[in-house]
């Protein structure tokens, strides 16, 4: 399938109540379910219309190819905005056949990764058919296909996308002596359990091994949120249970506004929706979690890559 038939696709289901997919896909979400997000949906919002919705392909197009020069931080927040209201949609993108058959871009629905990756990819792009090719470079460590997929954020997708230029790790910069390390270890035991064999990986493409991180405590957050640039990604951290392959379960973009610090994000359980939510109650929420306990963040600098993504890309561990 061309990029100009998956943008088509994407721009023609733009509309309120858009149809969502039950939450039966594989995926790295499978495994980041909580029950605090379930007992939450209760309250979600009705899903109203997005920025990109009324566009045809030639307007998205002359979006895209607006302000092009701009810092990236502007680009990531003018395209980012646009999916506010977009429902959340547990694992809306996959490869468009096989294990994940799901779509490869869209714009009607997204989870909080998705929103992440595609908001990157717009912004990053200096033209319309730019974005296909840069959401493949973020999503995928080399291939695009389900089991070449980043789908686990500590040993995956931050380390490739940090690898490719994408990203920067500023978490010791901004949290300051507050910072400390953590790992994510993965092992042969942590693959044997249900939520990991979700993911349907073979064995060869399962990663193993111990994966090093940066980290703010959660409650020494707020004594550094105004001096997060926007535009950074934060990532959310659990604490590390041995059977789960991931301890990051959230992520979006801050937001400086008004004097005020925002997460923008694609909220499960709550909203059921892109909202700009204020960052202390979204973390005072997180503290309140029993069952897999939220310990801190990690702030992420969305960056252009110093030369045109290439096809040899190094793979995850």
């Amino acid at each position: 399938m061309t990029w100009a038939v998956v943008l088509a696709s994407a721009l023609l289901t733009q509309a309120p109540g858009a149809s969502s997919k039950q939450d039966v896909a594989p995926g790295a979400a499978r495994l980041v379910e909580s029950g605090s997000a379930a007992a939450q949906a209760a309250t979600a919002t009705p899903a109203r219309a997005n920025g990109w919705t009324g566009l045809d392909a030639s307007g998205f197009a002359a979006l895209v190819a607006q302000a092009t020069e701009a810092p990236l931080s502007e680009r990531l927040l003018s395209m980012s905005a646009r999916f506010i209201n977009t429902p959340y949609v547990l694992s809306p993108l996959g490869e468009g056949s096989g294990v994940d058959p799901d779509p490869t871009f869209r714009l009607d629905a997204v989870d909080c990764l998705t929103f992440v990756e595609q908001s990157m990819a717009l912004g990053l792009a200096r033209s319309e058919p730019e974005v296909g090719a840069l959401l493949e470079h973020i999503r995928y460590a080399q291939t695009p296909s389900y089991e070449d997929r980043n789908h686990l954020m500590e040993a995956q997708w931050l380390p490739n996308n940090i690898r490719k230029g994408f990203l920067r790790d500023v978490t010791r910069a901004l949290g300051g002596e507050d910072a400390v390390s953590v790992t994510k270890t993965l092992t042969k035991t942590t693959w044997q359990s249900r939520s990991s064999q979700s993911l349907q990986l073979p064995r060869e493409r399962q990663p193993t091994g111990t994966f090093a991180l940066n980290m703010i405590p959660l409650e020494k957050v707020m004594a550094h949120a105004r001096d997060i640039p926007s535009g950074t990604i934060l990532v959310v951290m659990r604490e590390d249970l041995p059977l789960k392959a991931t301890r990051i379960t959230h992520l979006g973009f801050v937001v400086q506004r008004k004097h005020r610090t925002f997460l923008r994000h694609a909220s499960r359980g709550g909203y059921n929706r892109v909202v700009d939510e204020d960052l202390e109650t979204f973390l005072t929420r997180n503290s309140r979690y029993a069952k897999w306990k939220v310990t801190g963040v990690s702030l992420f600098e969305p960056r252009r890559p110093d030369s045109a993504p290439s096809s040899a890309v190094v793979r995850s561990p």
